[in-house]
């Protein structure tokens, strides 16, 4: 994932006691998703939560906090959207199988279908059209 240069900028304001925790916070800043932009991240977002959310990263990181204790921390308060990766749950489980249920289901529908039945007797049909027509014209 790039970096924005507004992004970039925003993230050097902040001093880190080693390269690895700047290197954790720039990571989690580019995989935190932006509550209010929708399909931006905090890195690259200029809203304020996503400023505030920098904030915390910054704050937990220099804390020593883990990566995956930062993430538990912003799922619990922001809720699993924030993570670019959502769990699997029992509610996310249904986004993956139910397009693949309705698509097997209407490949099944159009196979049951099949060719249509050929008229018994075309002649009478004919006969009984052309009658519907001649009806018409009187």
């Amino acid at each position: 994932m790039g970096f924005s240069a507004w992004g970039y900028a925003a993230q050097n304001n902040y001093e880190f006691d080693d390269a690895t925790q700047r290197q954790q916070f720039n990571q989690l800043t580019t995989t935190l998703r932006c509550p209010m932009c929708q399909n931006q991240n905090i890195a690259d977002s200029d809203a304020m939560i996503a400023k505030d959310m920098r904030r915390k990263v910054y704050q937990l990181t220099r804390e020593g906090q883990s990566q995956a204790q930062i993430i538990d921390y912003m799922k619990a308060r922001y809720g699993d959207f924030v993570y670019y990766e959502p769990p699997i749950t029992v509610a996310t489980i249904w986004l993956w199988v139910l397009p693949v249920v309705f698509a097997i289901g209407g490949l099944l529908m159009v196979l049951k279908r099949g060719k249509p039945a050929p008229p018994e007797d075309m002649a009478e049909q004919l006969k009984e059209a052309e009658r519907l027509l001649k009806q018409d014209k009187e």
